[in-house]
């Protein structure tokens, strides 16, 4: 885990060179689509290093210059499948970015949402020895923290601090100065499958750019769709992709869960065109045009069309009622709920003093959803656009820019996670040793 930890904090430094020269591109990989924003930031002094411990700021001095999207190939759930068909297809929407800002980028920050997420709380106890914290004693009680066996082949993506309490006064946001005789400190860390990354990353280098983030969809989805109180009093963000479906829950503006169901809406039109017996690009047509999942009276009678061009004129004349679409479409929106309802449920959403759920990403976009949501998920559901960001154009406002635009505002104002702090030599690498040494006497 040491290796993954000085990985990070390069990606941290990277990240300060390439936004001190101004331009930074952000790369969200996606199942049905790759989208590039270059951003620009306005002179140096935008970029503050004491940003503390706080949550996501507001946004910073930055505007979009470039934007494009292109199919995604190559991706499946949300990781990739095949690899030179992805780095194809990053290659088209980086270049595509660059041309229309004018500009050459060599640094990218980058999201993806599949990976099998999975959520550890920690904490982690220290003893104050000058009375008042200091930057040290921040990184102290981080490094206390007691690290959970994550298993073989994981990596850890965020470990946000998301709380901290002195002696005994607890929800501090940042205890930096503030007196007293010991700091506790409760710790968000989200793990992914290592193999997935590492193909990510390397599509990412066989394009000639350097990583200079990493961050989950679901994450920066919360970060963009989710209003100010929303992240405070508790919310969850629900990012329905084409492959993979984000869940990300939010309190006091930190994401103390996020999780992915590897089902989206490409599983929606793969089952019209089972359904329908119609290629997946005629399947796809007809959802985004005539797709729903509540039935009216009215939709037995409303014929669709299917068309074709099979040469047979039969088949390429038939039509399908609307209700039988929905017929075919609302099972699978079900059970992509059901499933969300039950990571929800895992995660204790319930016990939270607000539910608030919000639904974005491109699927989310299927008539009545927030009807059929609510219904499965509880009363309080409405559908999240992302935040107006300076320069977007305005093909990339819609939820299925969600990440997209989130991811521009991660890379703007990171939020302080364990890597930022100079963890103090002797307590880190200790400790992960006696857990490598258990992990060999476990193993073997």
């Amino acid at each position: 885990m040491t290796d993954l930890y000085q990985g990070q904090r390069m990606m941290r430094n990277m990240r300060k060179a390439a936004m001190q020269r101004g331009v930074i591109a952000i790369l969200d990989v996606g199942t049905s689509k790759i989208g590039c924003l270059i951003l620009r930031f306005d002179g140096p002094d935008h970029f503050r290093d004491a940003e503390g411990i706080g949550p996501m700021a507001g946004q910073s001095s930055f505007r979009v210059i470039g934007a494009a999207t292109t199919r995604s190939r190559g991706v499946r759930f949300g990781e990739i499948d095949a690899m030179q068909e992805t780095e194809r297809a990053i290659r088209t929407a980086v270049q595509a970015a660059q041309k229309m800002a004018n500009v050459r980028v060599d640094h990218v920050i980058a999201c993806f949402s599949g990976a099998q997420p999975r959520s550890y709380g920690l904490a982690g106890e220290w003893a104050l020895e000058e009375g008042a914290v200091s930057e040290q004693d921040v990184a102290r009680v981080l490094a206390a923290c007691e690290v959970p066996d994550i298993g073989p082949g994981r990596e850890v993506l965020h470990a946000h601090p998301v709380n901290f309490a002195i002696d005994h006064r607890s929800g501090l946001g940042d205890p930096r100065g503030q007196v007293g005789n010991r700091l506790a400190c409760d710790m968000h860390l989200l793990s992914i499958d290592g193999a997935a990354i590492q193909n990510l990353l390397a599509a990412i280098k066989r394009c000639d750019l350097e990583v200079a983030g990493l961050a989950s969809s679901a994450y920066v989805s919360g970060i963009s769709s989710l209003v100010e109180d929303e992240q405070e009093l508790g919310a969850a963000c629900i990012d329905m992709g084409g492959g993979a479906t984000g869940i990300s829950v939010f309190i006091k503006k930190h994401m103390i869960y996020a999780d992915s169901v590897r089902l989206g809406g490409d599983h929606v039109t793969s089952d019209i065109s089972k359904g329908l017996q119609v290629p997946l690009a005629v399947a796809e047509r007809i959802k985004t045009r005539h797709g729903g999942v509540m039935a009216t009276g009215m939709d037995d009678r409303e014929m669709i069309e299917i068309g074709g061009d099979s040469g047979d004129w039969e088949k390429d004349r038939r039509t399908a009622s609307r209700a039988e679409l929905i017929g075919i479409m609302r099972p699978r929106v079900e059970e992509i709920l059901e499933e969300v309802r039950a990571r929800l449920d895992a995660a204790g959403f319930e016990h939270l003093p607000s539910q608030q759920i919000v639904l974005t990403g491109g699927a989310s976009q299927i008539p009545g959803l927030d009807g059929l949501a609510a219904r499965i998920l509880g009363q309080r559901v409405r559908l999240g656009r992302p935040l107006r960001v300076q320069g977007l154009p305005q093909a990339a406002t819609g939820p299925a820019f969600s990440s997209a635009v989130g991811l521009c505002l991660f890379a703007a104002h990171p939020q302080d996670e364990w890597w930022d702090f100079e963890m103090p030599l002797d307590r880190y690498p200790a400790r992960s040793l006696k857990r490598a040494l258990k992990w060999f006497k476990d193993n073997w």
